[in-house]
């Protein structure tokens, strides 16, 4: 596996503190895997989902990079839906979420979990 090494500037996603505060709030809670995959699905109301996971170890394709302390994964046909995009994390009286602001998608539905280019 090769690893890419990033400037905080150069980073394919960036992250919001917030997010990353709550990543590691993750991680701590479970003491489980300390890898975040991000990845786009087929399906949704738009075309492509978001999806997140937490993985012990990144693929041989992947793409691994750091982001506020926080080790994040990326598979290849992912990588070209996401690069650019930023993962926030949002409180409100509706509840809690994490959510991408990517500039790859032409529309979004409303709730913000799917996309389309």
């Amino acid at each position: 596996m090769t690893v890419t090494e990033y400037t905080p500037a150069e980073t394919p996603m960036s992250m919001t503190p917030e997010a990353a505060a709550k990543v590691h709030e993750f991680i701590n809670e479970e003491g489980g895997p300390a890898l975040l995959r991000v990845f786009v699905t087929g399906g949704g109301c738009s075309g492509f989902q978001y999806g997140f996971t937490f993985a012990d170890a990144p693929d041989d394709d992947d793409t691994l990079f750091q982001v506020h302390g926080v080790s994040v994964v990326i598979d290849p046909m992912s990588y070209q839906y996401l690069a650019g995009a930023s993962i926030t994390y949002q409180e409100s009286l509706a509840g809690s979420r994490f959510t991408i602001v990517n500039p790859n998608a032409a529309t979004t539905c409303s709730c913000g979990e799917s996309f389309s280019v």
